[in-house]
């Protein structure tokens, strides 16, 4: 077994527009209009061609990173991003300096306005759409209820469809045609225009708006006019299938701030300030360096300090991954935003707002999110091609049989059924279909995938870094093992220990407690009890003189331990264990082992993960004994073990920079930045909000098994979605040289179109037969 200490890295980080540095100054810009990665792309292009300037661009967060130097600013980057066709939104003004949520300035305030604003319209153009397009497609693909004047409701019906609810298609592509540019929006517009249009001339101008006209089903291929034929559900459907792709991604878009915010809430919201020797209630962005503050047991520690009076136990688990609370007394640091679970302190403020270490950590996690390159959506990458191919097409198409005198109607009928049959309405439904299917799986299963993106990193992941505290082991401290003297019993040992921690607040005092409940059930209580600030408790339990605590507490009554405890004691230590001494009487009678025990089913987990070809690597806040002994029990041969919570976003860059592809399982704050910068986050959701939001892939349960069951199905889902692809262009590829060639039959093309969305509903529905392993 390898264990390593972590690498230590230089870090700057912020967010916002901060303060020049060696002539370069960096801010974020909130980016509006994108529509897909080569949105994002071509406005990274834009900004970097700009002297001094070099920009990353988001299109997941819809956020440009931006560091600029010499005469360009702000306003010089918002007019070049307006000049390529989108919006773009100066940085919010920093927060008060002593809030508590100092960090991540403009990360939940733009994007929270924008968000109800972006879905609502989408949401409102989805439900028009939908409505008024079922009936035209059921009218175009069942004859017999094709009444006399079908057609013309057909029309009335698709109109709206193919003007409001398609307006965001044809906006953007004049955007990109503006530019110089074609992407999947391109093909759409035109599609649907052509469509729509296409249908007009044939009911004003050709038979098409004949009453009693029908289409019927011909399987036959020959040369048309096209004067009879209309294409309004084509129109519609193509449509309504691409708005709900849209409306869904926009709405796992919708969460790209939430880790920040997860991260802000996390502060305590008010102190208690002492001022000229009274207690003041305050809220916490007016708390100022050098003010003292109380902080009572259960309470959450305010900002980053340090103790001057009392003493108590603080969690710091939250931020650390310590599984053991630390003893404070007067002189030992204490950081914002953990909580106090043991007696009552005063503290002197020593950082405030954006330089406490929660401060610190919400800029790790932004910076991390926006480094993470967005995975473009296979959709347009292919779409980058085939665009500009099937345009080509079609006008060679008009052009040779213009040429070849067939005549404007015939010509323009061949171009036109070039544009419908590579019209998406297969690509429409290809990935929102499989996604919903495989996220509404994944839901069953106590999996929640976040998005399309997410599938694809799966596939290329090697490597999977677990942390410990609450992954791999259950996150809080158990009783594991009672080592007796000779003469005395571990139900007397339990009877009297218990009996007297459980009347302290201390996390190792509640687990004695609770597993001494768990074993005998009601427990005595105690005749007298004193609490000994960091050592342990004393009291009196039926008639009994009883000590429970540090070893150095018995040392204080002159109780050395026997040779067979003091082996145990170092045994246990050795392991990671905490140790607790439990005397009455004058006399060392037990020893009891204390730790954060494994999880039953970790050792599976590990050894699945291994089978589906990934290194784990435990990593944690922990010491290396402890590490060690938890990395052997569950199978993990990789340890990197007492890694500051700024350090784990570096472990993970070191792995990155060794070439492997790193997923990463955590659930407190403190992973809540490996998560968002490793390729594949994944989050328990048992843990804090901050590591959920964070994560990539959200596991439910907080069951480590359940890692290997989301990588196994979002990688399910990816075939499924690229197989879903692939019988969607396939179908226009084989389809195209029958359009180009003026012997599409309209009514085969209809039928083809149908079938091949069924197949692709079909192919994601198979998801839902997924089964968890084991």
């Amino acid at each position: 077994m390898t264990t390593t200490a972590p690498h230590e890295t230089g870090r700057t980080g912020g967010t916002g527009e901060s303060a020049p540095a060696g002539g370069t100054s960096a801010t974020e810009l909130a980016i509006g209009g994108m529509t897909c990665a080569s949105c994002a792309a071509r406005i990274e292009k834009k900004l970097n061609r700009m002297a001094g300037v070099e920009a990353t661009v988001n299109y997941a967060t819809e956020k440009a990173k931006v560091t600029y130097a010499g005469d360009v600013d702000v306003a010089d980057l918002i007019a070049t991003v307006e000049a390529t066709g989108y919006t773009a939104t100066p940085p919010a003004p920093a927060r008060t300096a002593g809030s508590a949520s100092g960090a991540g300035t403009g990360a939940g305030t733009a994007g929270e306005s924008a968000a109800p604003d972006e879905l609502l319209p989408l949401r409102q153009r989805l439900i028009t759409a939908v409505l008024l397009a079922v009936p035209v497609i059921t009218l175009a693909m069942v004859p017999s209820w094709q009444f006399e004047y079908w057609q013309w409701l057909s029309l009335t019906l698709t109109a709206p469809v193919v003007t409001y609810a398609a307006w965001p298609f044809h906006r953007a592509a004049f955007t990109n045609a503006r530019h110089g540019a074609a992407t999947m929006d391109t093909l759409i517009s035109v599609g649907v225009s052509a469509a729509f249009l296409w249908s007009v001339w044939a009911l004003f101008f050709g038979t098409a708006g004949t009453p009693g006209m029908t289409h019927g089903f011909e399987f036959t291929i020959a040369r048309s006019d096209g004067a009879g034929n209309i294409y309004l559900e084509a129109a519609a459907g193509v449509t309504a299938f691409i708005l709900a792709g849209r409306f869904f991604e926009a709405r796992s878009k919708r969460q790209a701030g939430a880790a920040l915010r997860a991260l802000m809430e996390l502060g305590a919201k008010e102190v208690t300030v002492l001022r000229d020797g009274r207690e003041e209630l305050i809220p916490t962005a007016e708390l100022a360096v050098g003010d003292r503050f109380l902080v009572r047991p259960g309470e959450k520690i305010a900002t980053d300090g340090l103790v001057v009076e009392g003493s108590s136990a603080v969690d710091a688990s939250m931020l650390t991954g310590e599984s053991v609370p630390v003893e404070v007394v007067p002189g030992t640091a204490v950081t914002g935003a953990t909580l106090n679970v043991g007696g009552r302190f005063v503290a002197e403020a020593t950082r405030v707002g954006a330089d406490t270490q929660l401060s610190r950590m919400a800029r790790l996690v932004e910076d991390a999110q926006n480094g993470k390159a967005a995975a473009q959506r296979l959709a347009d990458r292919i779409s980058a091609v085939f665009v500009p191919v099937v345009i080509a097409l079609a006008l060679g198409t008009l052009g040779f049989w213009l040429g070849n005198g067939a005549g404007l109607t015939a010509a323009f009928t061949a171009a036109v059924a070039v544009l419908i049959i590579a019209c998406p309405c297969a690509l429409g439904l290809a990935t929102p279909t499989a996604l919903m299917a495989g996220t509404g799986r994944g839901a069953q299963l106590g999996i929640l995938i976040k998005g399309p993106e997410v599938l694809e990193t799966t596939r290329r992941v090697d490597t999977v870094v677990l942390d410990k505290t609450g992954t791999v082991t259950t996150g809080s401290m158990t009783l594991l093992e009672i080592r007796t003297a000779a003469g005395a019993s571990e139900d007397e040992v339990l009877r009297l220990a218990g009996a007297l921690e459980h009347a302290s607040e201390h996390p190792i005092a509640r687990a004695v407690a609770s597993g001494a409940a768990d074993r005998l059930g009601e427990l005595p209580v105690p005749e007298d009890f004193a609490n000994v600030p960091g050592l342990g408790v004393q009291g009196v339990v039926d008639g009994h003189a009883v000590l429970v605590g540090r070893p150095a507490l018995l040392a204080e009554w002159a109780i050395e331990l026997p040779a067979d405890l003091a082996r145990a004691r170092t045994e246990a230590e050795a392991a990671g264990r905490t140790v607790i001494a439990v005397a009455w009487d004058g006399e060392a009678r037990a020893v009891l082992e204390i730790a954060d025990a494994v999880k039953d089913t970790s050792r599976e987990a590990v050894a699945r993960l291994r089978a589906l070809g990934l290194t784990p690597i435990l990593l944690t806040g922990d010491n290396k004994a402890v590490a060690a002994t938890v990395a052997a029990e569950v199978g993990i041969d990789e340890v990197i073990a007492e890694v500051m919570p700024e350090d784990k976003v570096d472990v993970v860059k070191r792995l990155q920079g060794e070439g492997r592809r790193v997923a990463m399982v955590g659930d407190g704050v403190n992973d809540a930045a490996a998560l968002a910068q490793a390729e594949l986050g994944l989050a328990m959701g048992t843990g804090t909000d901050a590591a959920i939001e964070a994560g990539d892939l959200t596991l439910v349960r907080g069951d480590l098994r359940v890692a290997a069951d989301a990588i196994r199905l979002s990688r399910r889902t990816l075939g499924t979605i690229r197989s879903n692809l692939f019988w969607a262009f396939a179908y226009n590829v084989a389809a195209l040289p029958l359009a180009a060639a003026g012997l599409l039959n309209p009514m085969i093309a209809g039928a083809a179109m149908a079938f091949s969305s069924v197949f692709v509903v079909g192919n994601s529905l198979r998801l839902r037969g997924f089964r968890a392993a084991g």
